[in-house]
């Protein structure tokens, strides 16, 4: 079965370029979306969801707030917080659950070391 990839990103712009990106790195995981916390957490409830990228700034809940709620479900699973806002407060939060960080506006490359470690981790090659 495919690796399901979830976007959450109000933005579909960013889902857009988010979703090449991925394709072009791992061009057998599929891409799925999200436009904010409630739809994601609706989308992981009903399983397959195997990587998240969550954008920080969404209406509603932010992304924080979603990775702690899909910690207490999937504590495992790879997660990364994305956003232009490069604070160290919201930096070492991320990493405080477990969640990478990757800013915005970020290329390929910025993503590749993500994607590959989630894919080892998938592949239980890489201790958590």
């Amino acid at each position: 079965m495919a690796t399901t990839v979830l976007i959450v990103d109000d933005s579909k712009f960013a889902q857009w370029v988010t979703k090449r990106m991925i394709v072009a790195l791992q061009p057998d995981w599929r891409c799925d979306e999200a436009h904010n916390a409630d739809e994601a957490m609706a989308r992981v409830s009903a399983g397959g969801v195997d990587v998240m990228l969550i954008d920080f700034n969404m209406p509603g809940e932010n992304g924080l707030v979603l990775v702690e709620k899909i910690r207490t479900l999937h504590p495992l699973m790879p997660i990364a917080v994305i956003t232009p806002n490069v604070q160290h407060a919201l930096i070492a939060r991320a990493r405080a659950l477990s969640a990478a960080f990757i800013p915005k506006a970020y290329t390929m490359e910025d993503l590749r070391g993500f994607i590959s470690g989630a894919a080892l981790r998938l592949r239980g090659k890489v201790p958590v």
